[in-house]
This record gives structure tokens, sequence and C-alpha cells, in this order.
């Protein structure tokens, strides 16, 4: 009797965990290089095993991904201005294409490429920021549960598992509450209010100083309102899980973009809004004019658009009468090229009548009382 084939089973978690850890090694070895030199150079003044040197070292690494992501920070906050502006335009479009949706699409997109827009731009700091998140995560995790990862030595992991700061273990997390409700608890209580605290003073600053009247209606309103309330609250839901030392650079991380987004909203405001208002009175305090230093600032980086071709006066006026031309002449100097350009096309195709007229020849005129 043959032998009855046993199935293995397929554990298509495991899978892809085990791939997500493989695509994420780099990252596990870069943050741990990072925060354990930080370490050696404090644990030179506060001892290696103390906590605050590994709070410290979470602190600079901290600093130091803000720091590389200032680029893309500015272009995050570009792009959201230019959204904002965009408003306007986008309710036109609303209203003229909102029975067509595959229309309505296409001439947003067009929108956006005619104005040099990436929507996509303002999510980009926040997406490169989730790999170095869980890279940090798994590294506090690990070694709460007695593993080094990346470049970290057993012994350094075993330090930061036992590391403390006001009685709470960085390693530590609110829930299950090990022990009862205790200092690790209450700390993690305090960084998860207060880094709730700081984005949602973060939202209300660009909603009220940041952004024009005509961009706090409409869908992307919406979206910000979304963001000032619903975040907040998925803070509170998502501390409860997360190990203190991830807090501390959650925290920081936010009070970074808190002061970096009231740096450039203080000095370089979006028009029409509060902000700006603000900071032309400033100017004017200081002696400056601030519609020049708008247009030098809007002409950084832009190329100079070609300038339209001027109609031909003297062509039109040989296509027609002296009166034709002088209305054609009037009407170009107030009219766009292309309105021209269907004024000519229209000179140079005359109609059936006015054919037939010149084969019979020109009407004679009509004598008049004078005449007479």
């Amino acid at each position: 009797m043959s032998p009855i084939p046993q199935l293995i089973p397929l554990d298509l978690w495991s899978d892809f965990l085990g791939a997500l850890n493989t695509m994420m090694a780099p990252l596990y070895w870069a943050v741990s290089w990072i925060m354990t030199s930080f370490h050696t150079m404090y644990a030179a003044m506060l001892g290696p095993d103390s906590g605050w040197s590994w709070a410290l070292a979470i602190i600079s690494l901290t600093v130091v991904i803000r720091t590389l992501l200032i680029p893309l920070f500015v272009r995050q906050i570009r792009s959201s201005r230019n959204m904002q502006l965009l408003q306007p335009q986008m309710k036109v479009l609303q209203e003229k294409h909102g029975h067509d949706r595959e229309r309505l699409g296409q001439e947003t997109m067009k929108l956006y490429k005619d104005e040099g827009v990436n929507p996509m731009a303002s999510c980009l700091p926040l997406v490169l920021q989730m790999p170095i998140f869980i890279a940090l995560y798994q590294v506090l995790w690990q070694s709460s549960q007695g593993y080094a990862i990346g470049v970290m030595s057993v012994e350094q992991a075993e330090s930061l598992r036992n590391a403390t700061i006001f009685g709470a273990k960085l390693s530590g997390i609110f829930w299950p509450m090990v022990g009862g409700f205790g200092p690790t608890q209450i700390l993690t209580a305090v960084l998860v209010l207060s880094m709730t605290g700081v984005l949602f003073v973060t939202q209300l600053q660009l909603m009220r100083k940041n952004m024009p009247p005509e961009a706090l209606t409409g869908q992307f309103a919406q979206q910000q309102k979304i963001m000032l309330y619903v975040f907040p609250f998925m803070y509170l839901f998502m501390g409860v899980n997360i190990p203190v030392g991830v807090l501390l650079y959650w925290l920081v991380s936010n009070l970074w973009t808190m002061t970096q987004q009231y740096i450039l909203i203080h000095n370089n405001p979006a028009p029409n809004t509060p902000a700006y208002i603000d900071w032309e009175e400033r100017m004017r305090a200081k002696g400056k004019d601030p519609d020049e230093l708008a247009r030098k600032r809007a002409g950084k980086g832009r190329k100079a658009a070609p300038a339209a071709p001027a109609a031909d006066a003297t062509k039109v006026a040989r296509q027609g009468s002296s009166g034709t031309a002088k209305t054609a002449a009037a009407d170009d100097a107030e009219a766009p090229v292309q309105q021209v350009q269907r004024q000519q096309v229209q000179r140079q195709q005359p109609q059936r009548s006015s054919r037939s007229a010149r084969k019979t020849g020109p009407a004679k005129p009509k004598p008049t009382t004078g005449d007479v």
C-alpha cells in the first residue's frame, strides 16, 4: 500500500513577513547603526546603560532623518500650497463636468499638468518616513524580546531592553499592562497625548494661517478637516501598542514638523492668506516692497513663458477695406491671438453669396437725394 501524500500548508502571511524583513534589512542596519553610534557618544558622558543615553540617541536619530527629509518637506508644502490655489479652478471643473466623472478626471489631470502640480508630492515625506518608523519599531521590539537586530550587539540589545527614563522602559508598551498601571503607562499616555496635541496644532496652524478663503470649502477642505480631527484619534488608538522609544521618535518628529511649518509660513506664506497679510505688514515695516519680493520668489526656477506673436495689422488691412482694417487693428489690440486668427480665416473664405456677387459684377449704387 502506497503511503498517503501529506499536504504541506502554505503560510502566506509568514512568507510575506519574511520577504518584508529581507527588503527592510538595509534599513534595520542603517537605523541601528545611527542609533548605536549616537549611543556610544552619549554613553561616554551618561553611562552605557543609562536610559537617557538611549533616549538622546533616538532623538538624534530623529533629527538626522528629518534633516535629510527637508527638501522633500519643502516640496510637500509647495505642492500643498499649489493644491490650495487650484481649488477655485477645481470647483469650476466640478460644476462643468460633475455629471461626467471620466471627463472630470481628464480635465483635472490636464489642469495638474498645465500648472505643474503633483498631488502625490504632499504625501511623499510621510511615505518615506513609514519604512524608517517600521525599522525603528522592529529594532526596539526585538530588543525588548532580547534579540539583537542590525548592527546591534547582544549586550547593546540587552541594555536597550532594560533602559528606563522616568522609571518607564523604552521598550515597554501601554497595553498589555505588565505588573499593573505604572510608570510605563503614565509616560506612554503623556507621549501619546503630547504628539496628538502637536499634530492638532500643526494642522490648525496650516488651515487658519496659510489657506486662502476659497480653499476652505470643497473636497480639499473636507480632507483637511478629516486630518485635523481623525488623525489625533488614530494616534490615541495606535499609541497603546507602540514602544515608548518609538513614541519618543514620533513626538520629536511631530515637533520638528510643527516648527518647520511655522518657519515656512512665517517667511514664505501662500498668497491671499492671513499669514501673507501679516508678512506684507512686516515687510513694509522693514521698508521693503512685498510685491517686488513676491515677484522675485515667483520667478525663481521658472522659465519665462514665450511671448505671444503680435498680430500683423498690415496683412489684415490688405485683405479688407480701410474701415475693416481699422476695426481689425482695434480688435487685435484687445482680443487674443487665436481670435485674430479666426477672423483672418473667415476673411480668407468668403461666403457663396459674395462669390456669386463678384461673378455678376459689382452692384450699382442707388442714387441718393443729393445726386438727384
